[in-house]
């Protein structure tokens, strides 16, 4: 007698149903085969029922199909053939049916207006497309009106009517005022479902004349606004205080239709003073839970996914001190079409028998009509295999003329759905999909598996042979699996050989050959054994192991689970592994685990590390091994073992523990059963059904574990109908028309019998719908095709066997496989915080468009160019990601003086949604960064020349640049610190008669008009000579001559020179005579200081020589010397100051010559940042600003 079972989980082969199949005839997945079996066309692809397009791009009518062979489109418009050859402005896709449409080229949309459908054809049936309304959109004017100012008296309420022009789609409303800013709204002013602005009181502060309604197009991207309306507000005192009215909807009661899976908005705004509060109930039962939201300040009420449950009254009361006003909305949802069970394409052999069943519901009950190729099915050509049964055809024995596509069409009054289902008849002869001369190799006692994947229509019947000349197989030492499989349960030395699979059908026969080989288990014989040793000593642990001398094993040791340590002590020789010198660290447990390619086995053993005693003691091993196993007691789900214990050596037992072997399902693999106390020598066990059951005991004591017992003799239990069902049962798509059902395959013994198969059946959650179930081999998955995107359903998977089925399963909750996002978020609004940081803030997009779980929004942005530079550059957009149903977000890290763009996009767990409408938006000026470089060249006795660069960011408009500077003396203390501002617009400076010989510090940074910049340094020193030295000029850029006067050529000034150099010499001739008298007077003695008169200063108080100091000539003024504000510098305590003769500079000289106007300040290391300086102006920085 032949068994038939599922393939285990160890051997599937992938089944794949083509398209959605409900027959006997499966389709494998093999690409040579599916190239070529024929089939008629399905639609794979094609726009939205109602398809609203820009009239000012082309016009793109999406249909693609597939079929073997590939089909060809043709398409009508409003009902009747459309001949896109005479028409120039349209073509069609190579290898496509889909539309493009120029209009760009001259094309006008309008003239394209209309209902348009495709048909895909094949010499297997045609399919068609659903009807695709085009319509170009629209964004007209708003009607020019004059509206007059609204006088209104404090306290009253008001409406501003917007009354937007009509659009398509209709517009986005909002009230905004002249200066682009959104009015504000709150309980007492808020709009209107119909864009309407509502007072429920007016207020002074509601005066003004710029309430704007704009209508935001968002299909054309335009915005349209109404002309400003002025309000008035009046004050008459007192107030008077009003009980509530209802400003819309008017009357007591009001009714509403919505359709099923829409959401549901009612709304109630009143007049009153105190401004009224808005209160929602339902009557005679609850606002429903998790899909209720109240918006507009409570004004309405939103309620999403709304179903014919939702019907009802709604009743919206509003309150305030003096009194309350209710109005009632009776609620009534319908429902256009939806699928309860839509047609699933058919594959059939000929003369089998099949059904098409189309059943859709909705409110009103929907109709259902048939076509055949797109033809209604009354006036199709006949088919004596096909009968109409309202929404079921049944075919009977089907011939391949019989293939075609049908289409059924559920419609009621609010829409229709329309889904093409094919009928396929194949024949075929058979074909063997396994390869020829297939080679298994399986360990003796092991389940043999050998494959013989076929196809063929009508199915071909399976046999199997040994040997070339073989007889039929047969009997109770084979399974026969469904898909031609030949399982031999307990593969053993006899059964290695050639295997002949054949198949055949009424059109053909084909055989393959398989072979099988049957290889011994790879046994350790001799097992690493329990060790003590002392500390220092040696010890080696033995794996001696036995194989099949065609394969290969590999030896591998593990220490505590991981590698050997990597030390040199560690030997591993071919049948053992020596530790020398053993350490404390090396105590553990040690594994022999030895692989080949079809099995693997392992020991263990644990080493333990002691110190070596200083007198002889007694010796504590791990028990020997119990003996004589006995089973008694045997019934179909338990058994009694019993057993002698070994030798304790030293150390009672603690306890035992019962090991077991499962022969028939993982030979050679034990696992634990249970363990009892140390004084007790028998156990009752716990069976599982279709188990081979071998037994073997353990005995343990504080030192170790013994070797496992000999085992029992082996008993196999009867076999029964599963205990349990597969855990972790899932429902995830992988595909937006999909469900994938996977679950966690029962082990071997849960099996409880042979022929372990799985029930898995499923059904669409909240639809009256029966449950669709099928039969899998042991495998853990299936794919449920044609599902509807992103719906809940219903799970459970049941096992069962040759003997029957597990208890009832659980249910689980899954849901089919998600698609991109259907919209973009809408309302984009970006605030600029500052130079850097920007926040944006968007609407959420309907749940239902989200078409999966919902895992945030991505906000993209990115820098369209510098406002201070023109010049565009590569554009490297930014991603921020924010989770959940955030609408806001911070934008960090953006560079001022800048345009970005940005927009938003809804993510699930599919992908990311179409992108909202790009915004633009700027980012105010910032200060700028330092400047490129600052260059000093062209050093001189008195002066330096600075060049720079601008700024490498800007950040703004420049406005100027600031040049500090100071000296520093020979023991780098920093001289006063001098600040010139300078044109933007310049890139080069010339600093003159600045000291001879002097180091000079440089601070330079730019500014916009937030601020100042960065700043870099640079020192640099002027050269070598011994002229006098003068206060410093500036010269700024090429065009900016010197002013200050050079004194050396001023004739007055050689004059004093020369008087000044004729007193020094007759100083001389008198010094000289005096000192060749012998007298010494205060020159001699400086002269012996000092080698080179020549060079010294002449001191102020008593005309002698003194030493020279640089300090000295540097100092700067006292602190009372100020430069007047009238730009004159007024006098010291010296009247031989030669400012006087300074030809127009403002500034001071000590009587040597050297400039002291302006550093008369403190003595700084670095300028002073954000603060300017008390002291007046300096003359350079005077001069400057007249430049």
């Amino acid at each position: 007698m032949m068994k038939k079972k599922s393939i285990p989980a160890s051997k599937p082969l992938l089944i794949l149903f083509l398209c959605q199949i409900i027959s006997a005839l499966d389709v494998p997945l093999d690409s040579k085969l599916l190239e070529e079996l024929s089939q008629p066309p399905t639609i794979t692809h094609q726009s939205p029922k109602d398809y609203i397009v820009d009239p000012r791009e082309n016009i793109v009518i999406q249909c693609e199909a597939k079929g073997k062979p590939p089909p060809s489109f043709s398409w009508t418009r409003n009902g009747t053939h459309f001949d896109i050859d005479k028409d120039a402005q349209v073509t069609m896709k190579p290898n496509s049916g889909t539309l493009v449409i120029n209009i760009m080229n001259g094309g006008k949309a309008e003239a394209y207006e209309g209902v348009y459908q495709c048909t895909a054809r094949n010499e297997r049936g045609a399919a068609i497309s659903n009807n695709i309304v085009i319509r170009p959109s629209r964004s007209p004017l708003w009607t020019k009106e004059k509206l007059e100012p609204h006088q209104v008296r404090e306290g009253d309420s008001l409406v501003l009517h917007c009354r937007p022009p009509v659009g398509l789609p209709p517009p986005i409303i909002f009230w905004m005022d002249n200066a682009f800013q959104r009015l504000p709204q709150s309980e007492r002013v808020s709009q209107g479902l119909n864009g309407d602005l509502y007072f429920s009181n007016v207020q002074p502060e509601d005066t003004r004349e710029d309430y704007i309604c704009y209508a935001r197009f968002n299909h054309t991207q335009t915005i349209q606004q109404k002309q400003p309306i002025s309000v008035k507000v009046f004050s008459t005192k007192p107030v008077t205080e009003r009980q509530p009215v209802l400003l819309t909807p008017t009357g007591s009661t009001s009714t509403k239709v919505e359709l099923r899976g829409n959401v549901l908005l009612l709304e109630c705004i009143a007049a009153g003073l105190p401004t009224p509060v808005i209160r929602w109930i339902k009557e005679g039962g609850e606002l429903p839970a998790n899909r209720t939201f109240f918006e507009n300040f409570k004004k309405t009420l939103k309620i999403i996914d709304v179903s014919e449950a939702d019907s009802g009254n709604y009743k919206c009361i509003a309150r305030n001190t003096l009194g309350s006003v209710h109005h009632v909305i009776s609620v009534t949802v319908k429902a256009a079409p939806y699928w309860i069970t839509a047609p699933r394409n058919l594959v059939l052999s000929p003369g089998e028998d099949g059904t098409l069943i189309c059943r859709a519901n909705g409110s009103p009950k929907p109709s259902i009509s048939w076509l055949a190729n797109g033809v209604p099915i009354a006036i199709a050509p006949e088919d004596p295999s096909r009968k109409v049964d309202g929404d079921t055809i049944i075919f009977s024995h089907v011939q391949e003329r019989s293939s075609a596509v049908y289409q059924c069409n559920a419609s009621n009054e609010y829409g229709y759905l329309l889904a093409n289902a094919f009928v396929n008849v194949l024949a075929e002869p058979p074909r063997i999909l396994t390869p020829a001369n297939k080679l298994y190799q399986v360990i003796a006692d092991s389940p043999a598996l050998l494959d013989c994947a076929y196809f063929g229509s009508p199915k071909p019947e399976i046999e199997w042979f040994k040997g070339v000349k073989g007889s039929i197989l047969r009997g109770n030492e084979y399974v026969f699996h469904d898909n031609g499989t030949l399982e031999i349960p307990v593969a053993q030395k006899d059964s290695t050989g050639t295997y002949t699979c054949v198949a055949r059908n009424e059109l053909g026969k084909i055989q393959n050959e398989v072979h099988l080989e049957i290889k011994d288990p790879t046994m350790i014989i001799k097992q690493p054994e329990y060790k003590v040793v002392q500390r220092y000593g040696q010890v080696s642990f033995e794996c001696i192991i036995k194989h099949d001398s065609t394969l290969l094993p590999t030896v591998i040791w593990l220490k505590d689970n991981g590698e050997l340590p990597d030390d040199e002590r560690f030997l591993v020789g071919k049948d053992n592994l020596t530790i020398m010198n053993v350490t404390d660290k090396d105590d553990g447990t040690y594994t022999c685990i030895v692989n080949t390619t079809l099995d693997s086995v392992s020991a263990s053993a644990v080493l333990t590390v002691v110190a070596a005693p200083p007198t002889p003691a007694i010796i504590y091993a791990r028990p020997n091994p119990p003996f004589d196993l006995e089973l008694t007691g045997q019934l179909e789900r338990s058994i009694e073992l019993s057993w002698i214990p070994g030798d304790e050596n030293n150390s009672p037992i603690t306890h035992f523990v019962i090991e077991y072997e499962d022969g028939l399902h993982e030979p050679g693999v034990w696992h634990y059963q249970t363990e009892v106390p140390g004084t007790q020598t028998t156990v009752q066990l716990k069976l599982s059904p279709y188990v081979n059951y071998s037994f073997r005991v353990v005995a343990v004591n504080k030192i170790g574990r013994s070797q496992p017992s000999e085992p029992s003799e082996q008993y196999l239990t009867k076999s029964a109908s599963p205990d349990e069902n597969p855990a972790n049962v899932q429902g995830i798509g992988s595909e937006p028309d999909n469900l994938v059902i996977t679950w966690e395959s029962l082990k071997g013994f849960q099996s409880n019998g042979p022929g372990l198969q799985y029930k898995v059946s499923w059904r669409q959650k909240d639809v009256d719908d029966e449950w669709t179930s099928v039969i899998v081999a042991n495998v853990s998955k299936y794919i449920v095709s044609g599902t509807p995107t992103f719906v809940p359903y219903e799970i459970k998977v049941q096992a069962l066997n040759d003997l029957g089925y597990a208890p009832e399963p659980s249910e689980v909750i899954g849901h089919s496989g998600e698609d991109l996002p259907m919209v973009a978020p809408g309302n984009v609004q970006v605030h600029v915080i500052n130079s850097t940081l920007a926040k944006v803030h968007w609407d959420p997009v309907p749940l239902k468009t989200v078409r999966g779980h919902l895992q945030g929004y991505k906000v993209y942005y990115w820098k369209v160019q510098s406002l201070s530079r023109r010049s565009r550059r590569h554009v490297e957009k930014k991603i921020l990601t924010f989770r959940g149903n955030k609408t806001f977000g911070m934008l960090p890290g953006l560079e001022p003086y800048s345009s970005y763009k940005l927009n938003v996009r809804v993510v699930n767990g599919k992908g990311e949604g179409p992108a909202s409408p790009d915004k633009v938006f700027k980012t105010p000026e910032g200060v700028p960064s330092s400047p490129s470089y600052l260059k000093i060249t062209n050093p001189t006795l008195d002066s330096l020349t600075l060049e720079w660069g601008s700024p490498t960011h800007p950040n703004g408009v420049l406005t100027s640049y600031i040049l500090k500077f100071q000296p520093i003396n020979n023991t780098h203390e920093l001289g006063p610190l001098v600040e010139i501002r300078i044109p933007a617009n310049e890139s080069s400076l010339i600093l003159k008669n600045l000291n001879y010989s002097t180091r000079y510090k440089f601070y330079f940074n730019a500014q916009t008009s937030v601020g100042s910049g960065s700043q870099i340094t640079e020192e640099a020193v002027t050269i070598m000579d011994e002229a006098g030295i003068l206060h410093p000029a500036v010269v700024a850029g090429k065009a900016m001559a010197s002013r200050q006067v050079d004194i050396a050529t001023q004739g007055w000034f050689i004059g004093l020179m020369c008087a000044v150099a004729l007193l020094i010499l007759i100083l001389l001739i008198v010094c000289f005579i005096r000192r060749n008298k012998g007298g010494k007077y205060p020159v001699k003695e400086k002269e012996d200081a000092h080698a080179d008169p020549e060079i010294q200063p002449m001191k102020e108080d008593d005309g002698t020589f003194g030493e020279y100091s640089d300090a000295e000539d540097h100092k700067p003024l006292k602190k009372g010397s100020r430069t007047p504000s009238d730009r004159t510098v007024k006098k010291e305590d010296s009247d031989d100051s030669l400012v006087d003769y300074g030809e127009g500079v403002n500034g001071q000289f000590n009587e040597d010559g050297s400039f002291i106007g302006q550093y008369s300040g403190k003595k700084e290391k670095e300028p002073a940042e954000g603060n300017e300086s008390s002291e007046a102006p300096s003359p350079v920085n005077a001069m400057n600003s007249f430049v």
